[in-house]
């Protein structure tokens, strides 16, 4: 007497589910290794660029390009620059308006604006100060340039615009530009840059910091050894002092290091990126 197990018809039928199953399954597997490197990609910090006195967002262009390149996002916020409690107010709003990682990078005066804004965010893994100001607590840009000879920006500064506050604004002479900030930059390129130069309070050149957050944040150094903005020796002591992971200095490099030389600050900020977010 023949036992039967499972009617042809069913048996065939079966048979095409079982083939079908295995294809789906496949697929899948196919589809989650394929998405797997966008999600890395996606993990990566947001880099946010914070620039200084008689500057403006378009001095970063060279360096966002090639960030964006690699695939990191970019924000280059329009710094104020009217005092470095209300600057890094709206810059401490702007972090907060960004989800995951944050590497913040500042130039200039900028420096001490990041200083201040990246105080007590879990989410700003790295600071990166480019030609930039590491204020203590209680220590004025002002302060910071003048402790170490070299600084000519003073004489370089154009007559005040008085405000109606009592305050100033302060500008760079256009005439004396290049040499001051930007030497190493086309006379075209700086003459533009002079033209379109934002000015700086004089209050916040001269305003103290209240917060220091390069004392529990990593942070990385980037500056040109010709800078008249802020001396060679006062960036060295400030990267001493912050016990910078790295510094990195370049030779025969103005104030605005980061328009001729990208392509280091660029490995600089990246390195950042990695150490203190994968």
């Amino acid at each position: 007497m023949e036992t039967s197990s499972t009617p042809r018809p069913l048996a065939r039928a079966l048979a095409t589910l079982l083939i079908g199953l295995n294809a789906l399954v496949l697929f899948v597997a196919g589809v989650v290794a394929t998405a797997a490197p966008a999600r890395a990609a996606s993990d990566k910090p947001t880099i946010v660029l914070v620039h200084g006195a008689f500057a403006e967002s378009s001095g970063w262009n060279p360096v966002a390009t090639q960030l964006l390149a690699q695939g990191y996002a970019v924000v280059a916020l329009a710094n104020p620059l009217r005092g470095v409690k209300s600057d890094a107010a709206y810059v401490s709003r702007a972090l907060d308006a960004i989800k995951g990682p944050i590497v913040l990078v500042g130039h200039s005066y900028g420096g001490s604006v990041i200083t201040h804004a990246a105080a007590g965010k879990a989410n700003v893994k790295a600071l990166v100060y480019v030609a930039g100001f590491a204020p203590d607590s209680g220590e004025t840009a002002a302060a910071l340039a003048g402790k170490f000879p070299g600084g000519t920006l003073g004489p370089a500064l154009a007559p005040p615009v008085p405000l109606e506050d009592g305050n100033k604004d302060l500008y760079i002479d256009q005439s004396k530009f290049r040499a001051q900030f930007a030497a190493d930059v086309s006379v075209g390129e700086a003459k533009l840059m002079a033209a379109t130069q934002r000015p700086i309070t004089e209050a916040a050149l001269n305003e103290p910091a209240v917060a220091a957050a390069w004392k529990t944040i990593p942070s990385w150094f980037f500056f040109g050894s010709l800078d008249k903005n802020i001396p060679r020796a006062a960036h060295a002591f400030m990267a001493q002092r912050a016990h910078a992971k790295k510094v990195v200095e370049i030779a025969g490099a103005s104030h605005v290091v980061m328009i001729m030389h990208p392509e280091p600050l660029v490995k600089l900020i990246t390195e950042a990126a990695t150490q203190t977010t994968s």
